[in-house]
C-alpha cells in the first residue's frame, strides 16, 4: 500500500515540544492566522486515525483535515 500525503491544521501556534509528539509529520507555523499545519505521507487510515487521536488527546483544535 502506498502511502497519501494528508494535512491536518490546528488552532494555536505548537511548541516543540507539541510539535515532537508527530515525528511523522512535518510542522508549519503560521503565525498570521496563529494555526500550525501539520502534513505528511500516512500509509493508512490506523495512522490517520492516530495522528487524530494525539490531536484530541493534546487537547488541540482540529481546523482542517484533508488528502493532498
Amino acid at each position: 500500500m502506498s502511502a497519501e500525503e494528508y494535512e491536518f491544521v490546528v488552532d494555536g501556534t505548537l511548541s516543540d515540544r507539541a510539535i515532537a509528539c508527530f515525528p511523522e509529520l512535518t510542522a508549519d507555523i503560521d503565525h498570521r492566522h496563529t494555526t500550525t499545519r501539520l502534513t505528511g505521507a500516512l500509509t493508512d487510515t490506523a495512522a490517520v486515525r492516530g495522528v487524530m487521536a494525539r490531536i484530541d488527546t493534546l487537547g488541540l483544535v482540529l481546523l482542517e483535515f484533508r488528502v493532498r
